[in-house]
């Protein structure tokens, strides 16, 4: 099998990893920077450098591809149109080009749902996304899912925050130990694990798995469960919580799992590893 990775940072090079030796695919990998190619052609037989707004670029590297995944990552706030939406409208205006193609994977995220007061939210619930670049995901999303079609199955994956090897939690919130911070800590937060990130992308490629499933574990911390107990285990400064401050962050909502666990997708890591 022929697979196209666009955007092969922390979560597409664990995938191309995965499918180049535990599966023998033939993986191509996308990288925007030049100086990644050593570290790429570790996990891939095929490295092209191309920019997500290159139809040419894009073309050629789709050609002959049986699935593409698109995992590509905003190098900075104000970047997301670029990362996003523009490889997005790219990608689908070569779609028609491409006959081989059966199956397109998007890595998106739960911040489309917005701040939902820590309400429970599905993939039937409509998305509110409370932030500019929440915006951005929606319109996305909505791009891929128009090239959907009884010969191009599109999948998108709402993840939840990110964490695993390389990424632990206390290289993610160790830097806060002891500081103040807005609001109660009653937000919830949802999260999920890059082994089952790339586990979940294979489920949904051998299962053909198409339109929208989100993608947390079973935990739905509070943000003040979450940093007492990394912080705790790293013996740090506990957060205080300044109730007079208004939180700051722009998604508070329960993310349902139920629906990738129906199509038979079990959790590797059901709860938190801290």
């Amino acid at each position: 099998m022929n697979i196209a990775i666009i955007g092969c940072g922390y979560v597409g090079y664990a995938v191309a990893q995965y499918w180049q030796q535990k599966m023998s695919y033939f993986v191509t990998a996308t990288t925007t920077t030049p100086g990644r190619i050593p570290e790429l052609k570790a996990v891939a037989q095929n490295v092209v450098v191309t920019q997500g707004n290159d139809p040419e670029g894009l073309k050629a590297v789709l050609q002959n591809q049986d699935v593409v995944l698109l995992s590509v990552g905003a190098k900075g706030a104000n970047l997301y149109e670029e990362a996003y939406l523009q490889t997005a409208k790219t990608l689908v205006s070569i779609l028609p080009d491409i006959s081989s193609l059966r199956q397109l994977i998007y890595t998106g995220s739960y911040a489309v749902y917005g701040d939902r007061n820590g309400g429970f939210v599905d993939e039937e619930t409509t998305v509110a996304p409370s932030s500019d670049n929440g915006k951005i995901l929606k319109e996305t999303e909505e791009i891929l899912l128009s090239a959907s079609s009884t010969n191009l199955h599109i999948c998108i994956l709402r993840l939840g925050g990110i964490y695993g090897t390389g990424r632990e939690l206390i290289k993610i919130f160790g830097r806060i130990a002891g500081t103040t911070r807005p609001g109660n800590g009653d937000d919830l937060t949802n999260w999920i694990h890059l082994d089952d990130i790339v586990s979940a992308i294979d489920f949904a490629r051998q299962h053909h798995l198409q339109g929208i499933y989100n993608l947390v574990d079973d935990a739905h911390l509070s943000s003040r469960e979450l940093f007492d107990t990394v912080l705790a285990k790293h013996n740090l400064p506990q957060i205080i919580w300044d109730a007079s401050l208004q939180s700051n962050r722009p998604y508070n909502a329960w993310v349902s799992n139920q629906k990738i666990k129906n199509t038979g997708y079990k959790l590797i890591h059901p709860h938190m590893l801290f």
